[in-house]
């Protein structure tokens, strides 16, 4: 995927709502109407949408009939999974050092809890 295709799949992915017409596209293929439900916006807003989605390679639409059902197309979100893949290493190193702290502090606490108060 050139640089060009990521960036237009991170835009497209960059709207909440657009993330919500995917998040239901998870459980199957859908009419535009059925995707519209839930949202407070006319359906030339949803349409939009759906064309952002589409250019971005991240849904596929057909018509049958007078219906327009639309999909979700993995491709793109496979890519943008392999390019963040890459950035792993640097969150897995934070948390490694985030839990050798809390655990250098859970043992001074304990360490501390267990001592005698000084008499004066």
């Amino acid at each position: 995927m050139s640089t060009d295709q990521l960036s237009t799949t991170f835009a497209a992915l960059a709207d909440p709502t657009r993330r919500a017409i995917l998040a239901r596209l998870l459980s199957g293929e859908r009419s535009v109407s059925e995707l519209a439900e839930p949202f407070n916006i006319s359906m030339p807003a949803v349409s939009k949408h759906l064309r952002v989605l589409e250019r971005a390679g991240l849904i596929a639409r057909r018509k049958e009939a007078q219906w327009r059902r639309c999909r979700i197309a993995a491709g793109p979100l496979k890519e943008v999974a392999n390019w963040t893949e890459h950035y792993r290493h640097i969150w897995e190193e934070r948390l490694d050092r985030l839990d050798q702290y809390l655990q250098h502090v859970t043992t001074k606490e304990e360490k501390s809890h267990g001592r005698k108060p000084r008499g004066k």
